[in-house]
């Protein structure tokens, strides 16, 4: 049976997200739902993952709360759940930038539909920035985009400040994978008074939903997703990459047959990083993930 696979996020304030957590966790305790769900004072990020009737039920949940009555949840599909566990974490942010003065509820870009998006950054005095992190952008990205080429979000300010003045007398036009990172980004670019900031209403995904992407639209590649899917593709299925357990860095098919790949160990991003006893240690868990694997097929 297919696993639908939900995304959402919503900055509003939350008084008592411990008390909200523990809600959560008595109504998922009684489902099969698996995802990370992420709580502050400032709002709400999550992914799930069940069989379409739960899902349902989860969704009617969540809109009962007069908090999430109009949250936006994006939608998919997967022939099997992308997540191994169901977890509820309380933090500062719900994804952090690290400027408390970043406040989207009250300040925020422009919004721009995917419909529209294409032909908005086509124009010349739009510059259309990546704000997702470098391994990300590998994957697939809009056509002329600029990459800040970040490990975090956290390092996208420290970008900023040294590259805007490149920029002046532009619009600045982001994306991210769902929108949540371009909301934090473009209401830290208007509190440094940047003005003509604009944005992709929900994010990469939600073009892939309304679009029938093509090899004519700006839009490159696979996108990276944070769950065992590791990538989809413009059609919301899951794309070719997978993660190398030595690195976490995705990985694809031309990667495998490259000399430095080793199953379980080491990618060419990684091979040359690891102690002799790191090693040593990935390949005896390889070992005895290969041994586990045949005696399952055994059994069967």
């Amino acid at each position: 049976m297919k696993k639908s696979i939900i995304a959402f996020y919503k900055f509003v304030d939350i008084n008592d997200p411990n008390a909200l957590k523990l809600d959560l966790k008595k109504f998922l305790k009684e489902t099969s739902i698996l995802g990370t769900i992420i709580l502050s004072k400032e709002g709400i990020n999550g992914m799930c993952s069940s069989n379409e009737f739960e899902i349902k039920s989860f969704k009617g949940f969540l809109f009962k709360n007069t908090l999430f009555s109009d949250l936006e949840i994006k939608e998919s599909f997967h022939l099997k759940a992308p997540f191994k566990k169901m977890s509820i974490k309380i933090k500062d942010e719900i994804v952090p930038i690290g400027d408390q003065e970043v406040k989207p509820k009250i300040k925020v870009g422009k919004y721009v539909e995917p419909e529209k998006w294409d032909e908005f950054i086509s124009s010349e005095d739009v510059v259309v920035i990546d704000t997702r992190n470098d391994f990300e952008v590998e994957l697939g990205s809009f056509e002329g985009s600029v990459n800040p080429k970040t490990k975090s979000f956290r390092e996208f300010p420290i970008w900023w400040k040294k590259n805007r003045d490149k920029y002046q007398g532009k619009k600045i036009a982001m994306f991210c994978t769902g929108g949540i990172r371009c909301e934090k980004s473009t209401s830290y670019l208007i509190n440094h008074g940047t003005t003509e900031v604009f944005h992709l209403k929900g994010g990469i995904l939600n073009y892939f939903e309304k679009l029938a992407v093509n090899e004519k639209n700006k839009w490159k590649g696979e996108c990276f997703v944070f769950d065992q899917r590791v990538s989809v593709t413009p059609q919301l299925m899951a794309g070719s990459f997978e993660l190398c357990f030595g690195c976490r860095n995705p990985i694809n098919e031309k990667d495998k047959s490259d000399f430095f790949y080793e199953p379980g160990v080491s990618c060419p991003k990684c091979h040359n990083t690891k102690s002799e006893k790191k090693i040593l240690g990935l390949r005896e868990r390889q070992k005895q993930t290969y041994l586990k694997f045949e005696r399952e097929k055994i059994k069967l």
